[in-house]
């Protein structure tokens, strides 16, 4: 009987496995699966970022408080944080949220500290915008239908393009995990939006002039990968859920990725490659050029429509 209870043992050194990842069959030791992020991590980063030689080159990492870009910041700095022509600066957007943002943001400033990276934060208010929790206040008075993150994203954007100008950053350094982008990718098949797939990042080879282009170093790493690897490395993150995301789209859609990859393992690599392919055909086609960037008339920030999004969203709920 007592083998019913035995742990497996990592597939490479034979210690007791603290994950099994389903998708690659492969069992791992908390030291191996380190290293496997790692080395993804590192990959992405040679793949994603040119760092020109013989200049100063400024990275900001934009964190949350969060697991994924506190791994995020922790692995840049492994990898690349000692060249001297190198800066790496976290990036932190207040939204203005009682009893998650400010916990939050302390984990955020602490890692910073641990690491030996500066520390950068706005708020809304800061931006022009509204504290999230007065936005919300103010949706239910209108019965706006759209979810509170609809609005939030907008002005995080916008958030941490003002702090990309405030450090005047070379590229802006991105959280998302496979799951972020499997969700994403399939929220964009749902709507028939081929454009916002083309727009994907990584934009190192397609950047758009007046914004500094994103990398996302983690878009192969699972989630629980991640979260494991922020438990192994003790690295000090949030882990409450904002109060105000429970209504978003995007968690329907992580629902239905996450059990679209328990039923068939190896879901989201696949809708990853498939955007990776589309992408590719797209820029093999000479269709990959960049529209020209337009200034929002009321605030200057890059826009597509007539203003941008963030004033009119802005319009919409305080005009």
């Amino acid at each position: 009987m007592a083998g019913l209870f035995e742990v497996p043992g990592c597939d490479k050194c034979k210690h007791p496995a603290i994950y099994h990842q389903i998708y690659s069959g492969r069992m791992m030791c908390g030291k191996h699966l380190a290293e496997s992020i790692e080395k993804k991590t590192s990959k992405e980063l040679r793949k994603q970022l040119t760092i020109p030689k013989g200049q100063n080159f400024t990275i900001l990492v934009a964190i949350s408080g969060g697991k994924d870009s506190a791994v995020l910041l922790e692995r840049i700095v492994g990898a690349i944080g000692k060249r001297p022509d190198v800066t790496i600066i976290g990036g932190c957007v207040d939204e203005g949220i009682e009893g998650y943002r400010p916990p939050s943001l302390e984990c955020a400033r602490q890692l910073c500290l641990d690491l030996g990276v500066r520390f950068e934060t706005v708020s809304y208010p800061e931006l022009g915008f509204k504290e999230m929790d007065e936005v919300v206040v103010r949706m239910e008075e209108l019965s706006e239908s759209k979810a509170p993150c609809s609005f939030c994203g907008v002005f995080r954007r916008q958030g941490i393009n003002h702090l990309a100008r405030r450090v005047n950053a070379d590229v802006i350094a991105l959280g998302h995990n496979l799951d972020d982008m499997a969700q994403t990718i399939l929220m964009n098949l749902q709507n028939g939006d081929l454009e916002r797939t083309l727009r994907l990042a990584p934009h190192t080879s397609s950047p758009i002039e007046g914004i500094a282009p994103r990398i996302v170093p983690l878009r192969w790493i699972p989630e629980q990968e991640i979260h494991l690897y922020a438990l192994h490395r003790g690295l000090p993150i949030h882990h409450e859920e904002c109060p105000h995301g429970s209504g978003a789209l995007r968690f329907r859609h992580r629902e239905m990725i996450a059990w679209m990859e328990a039923d068939v393992p190896g879901t989201r690599h696949g809708l990853l490659r498939m955007a990776d392919d589309v992408k590719a055909l797209h820029s093999k086609a000479g269709a990959n050029r960049p529209p020209s960037p337009k200034n929002c008339p009321i605030c200057g920030e890059i826009c597509s429509g007539t203003i941008c999004k963030g004033c009119e969203m802005k319009k919409l709920l305080f005009d």
